[in-house]
């Protein structure tokens, strides 16, 4: 009934000249049609529920995402699981309350449901990783948790540094450091990190430290020395390598399974707990549990954040507004990729930017559905023909720059794509909003940079802003793609685009 009321429903039904004599007769009808309606739609929707308890049976009892699905295929609510049958099953017990223990919200949600999908992964971390990042991606219209900006933090060792630092960040610097993370718990981060501390003494301060400056000695260090929790390298109480050193260990032990360092304390806090210390043993628990959570954690390339990385926009803005030569300020950029292997499964991204930031509500995928086997050039064109068929009817905006992943064939296929589109429409007699747009395309390995209308690649330096924006719009129409394509490729899940 497509969100209609059962009532109304029912007056659709009972509306016009049905032959009743009075009143009273028809509001008598009227009541019987309300309750044969009510008993069928209560039949239909048991039915449902029926059917997605007997799927559910068959979910595995590992970790995992779930995803529940409306009619249309569309992802309502995406979920993360200890136990995926368990968890989605309590979706669907009989006897619960879903709007007094999970809110009217999800009460809502689980009516509009018609089926359910999930993802295994190999532990809860994985799953709520995967989770918060499918949320940011295809955003769900019933999740409210992990749809903003916030990202999940790093522990970050400034490496390049003569006397490295050891931080928690959100936002980790460019070059020059070691990553570890992203983590799930930022509190429990920061209790280990004081332990962490206790043992390793690096520093947490933002001083810049030079091994040479003769001057240190006279600096008087911090509490955390006089509580023995840094090594005081800003007063000159320890030598470089010697400090380095300790770093050293201390990336080992991160990198390692502590295994033999979790033994020993298990060790110690059972023989506290036998000679009744038992606020020593409860201490040595609390100190095991924030080690243990050292593992819950992902890794910067597998659990990528890419909006962690991005560099401030604004001069990269305007220097590609002179390079397009354009009159037109550059606000929307468009990018696209496609992700394929062995022509199964092939899909299309589409990335939108706005003012140099992404715009998660403008991301869009592609089921590629008119091409057979390995073209991307082709497929690259039906992303172009499906993606602007909109704004060439004026229902959507153009944006100022479309970006794809790829070369100079690449770009001559989005361009005649587009050029047929437009002359398919003109010759039909249809109204055209003609595009302003700019095409470029940006090929990985070399990174040339190809513009609508050149045949030789624009080289810019490494450290270019242009170059560093155009490249973090295609990467993430890469990871944009590539997720879906996965996604894919693991469960036929998704019928999007």
């Amino acid at each position: 009934m497509n969100g209609m009321k059962r009532d109304e429903f029912v007056d659709i039904i009972f509306t016009g000249d049905c032959g009743f004599r009075t009143a009273d007769s028809f509001r008598s009808q009227r009541r019987f049609g309300h309750r044969l309606v009510s008993q069928a739609l209560n039949d239909n929707e048991n039915r449902n529920i029926e059917r997605i308890r007997e799927r559910i049976k068959d979910f595995p009892t590992g970790p995992g995402v779930y995803f529940m699905k409306g009619v249309d295929d569309v992802v309502l609510y995406i979920g993360k699981a200890k136990s995926l049958r368990s968890r989605v099953a309590s979706y669907f017990q009989p006897s619960s309350n879903l709007e007094a223990s999970r809110g009217p919200h999800i009460a809502e949600m689980v009516n509009k449901v018609d089926h359910v999908d999930y993802l295994e992964t190999e532990s809860e971390v994985d799953a709520m990783l995967k989770e918060a990042r499918l949320i940011k991606d295809i955003r769900p219209l019933y999740n409210t948790d992990l749809m903003d900006d916030k990202t999940f933090p790093y522990l970050e060792i400034t490496v390049r540094e003569d006397f490295p630092g050891v931080y928690i960040t959100r936002k980790p610097q460019e070059k020059g450091t070691l990553l570890f993370g992203p983590f799930t718990n930022v509190r429990d981060l920061r209790g280990v990190l004081v332990e962490m501390q206790k043992v390793f003494r690096f520093r947490t301060c933002s001083l810049e430290i030079d091994a040479d400056d003769a001057k240190r000695r006279f600096f008087r260090p911090c509490l955390l020395h006089s509580i023995h929790q840094c090594a005081a390298p800003c007063g000159a109480r320890i030598e470089r390598d010697e400090y380095r050193r300790s770093i050293r260990e201390l990336i080992r032990f991160l990198r390692s399974k502590r295994s033999i360092v979790l033994r020993q304390m298990y060790e110690q806090m059972t023989a506290a707990s036998k000679s009744l210390e038992f606020e020593k043993a409860a201490m040595l628990r609390d100190r095991i549990r924030l080690i243990e959570s050292l593992d819950k954690r992902g890794t910067p390339d597998e659990d990528v954040q890419p909006e962690v990385f991005a560099a401030d926009p604004t001069e990269a803005l305007v220097k590609l507004r002179d390079i397009l030569q354009t009159p037109n300020q550059i606000r929307i950029i468009e990018g696209m990729d496609i992700a394929t292997i062995g022509g199964s499964e092939s899909v299309g991204s589409l990335v939108k930017f706005i003012d140099g930031r992404p715009f998660k509500n403008g991301y869009r995928r592609f089921r590629i559905k008119t091409v057979q086997g390995v073209d991307d050039y082709a497929m690259i064109a039906e992303v172009v023909r499906r993606r602007y068929r909109y704004a060439l009817r004026g229902e959507e905006l153009w944006p100022d720059l479309i970006l794809i992943d790829g070369g100079l064939g690449h770009l001559h296929a989005a361009e005649a794509s587009l050029q047929a589109m437009i002359a398919e429409a003109v010759a039909a007699g249809e109204a055209v909003e003609m595009p302003h747009s700019k095409m470029a395309s940006i090929a990985k390995r070399e990174e040339d940079i190809y513009l609508q209308g050149g045949a030789e690649p624009l080289k810019l330096p490494a450290n270019s802003p242009v170059r560093k924006l155009l490249q973090y719009v295609r990467d993430e129409a890469h990871r944009f793609a590539q997720h879906y394509h996965h996604i894919l490729r693991g469960k036929k899940m998704f019928n999007e685009g």
